[in-house]
């Protein structure tokens, strides 16, 4: 019991890093990352369940899900920092094309100062335009570092993953129920009676009128 309580521990941290991250999602309205999000909460709660419940296929189904995560992630950083033919001009990637938001981050960065810009030509209908100068840390590096922690912690989660399942699959196979039926021949139950038997007595009668009994 003491290692399942130390290994939903450890699927504790991915947990909390996650529902951080899904906040700052929905404040942007990211609309991809927030479904992104939901599915590893969701695939979180069950490799806790499985840790807890000594299931190792849904041990199993979480750790294929971390190789799933980690490659979203790893497409994320490349979005931000514009890896290759990725440019953040594309909004719907994020917002599946329901919006002209962006990272959260963008506005409300260490040191960050908005400054709306009136009159611009740039301004779409019932939108405005802002100037963003001063931040400590650019909104992309931001977000590429926070998809950095969520590749660490699935990497990490993912080995864990695999140890305890193999640990799992290792006790079934070698749990016997205690004996089992491998290491005793099966005997059939002996009927045991409680009842005692006693000595049959038969009267015979002489013609004489004399009798005995055997």
């Amino acid at each position: 019991m003491g290692r399942a309580v130390t290994v939903a521990s450890a699927c504790s941290l991915p947990q909390v890093a996650a529902l951080e991250r899904q906040i700052f999602d929905f404040l942007g309205y990211q609309w991809a990352p927030i479904l992104a999000n939901f599915l590893h909460i969701m695939a979180v709660i069950l490799g806790i369940f499985g840790t807890v419940q000594y299931r190792s296929r849904y041990l199993i189904l979480y750790a294929a899900w971390l190789v799933l995560w980690v490659g979203w992630n790893a497409f994320i950083i490349c979005f931000y920092l514009e890896v290759g033919q990725l440019s953040q001009d594309r909004d719907f990637i994020m917002t599946f094309n329901t919006s002209l938001h962006r990272s959260w981050w963008m506005e409300n960065g260490p040191g960050c100062l908005v400054t709306p810009v009136l009159n611009s030509r740039l301004a779409l209908e019932d939108h405005h335009v802002i100037s963003v100068t001063g931040c400590l840390l650019d909104y992309p590096y931001i977000e590429a570092l926070s998809s950095a922690l969520q590749i660490f912690l699935a990497l990490f989660g993912f080995v864990f993953a695999c140890y305890v399942s193999k640990v799992f699959l290792e006790e079934e196979d070698s749990f016997d129920f205690i004996g089992g039926f491998d290491s005793y021949g099966y005997q059939a139950p002996q009927k045991t009676s409680h009842l005692q038997l006693q000595p049959l007595y038969t009267w015979v009668t002489a013609p004489s009128g004399v009798g005995w009994r055997d």
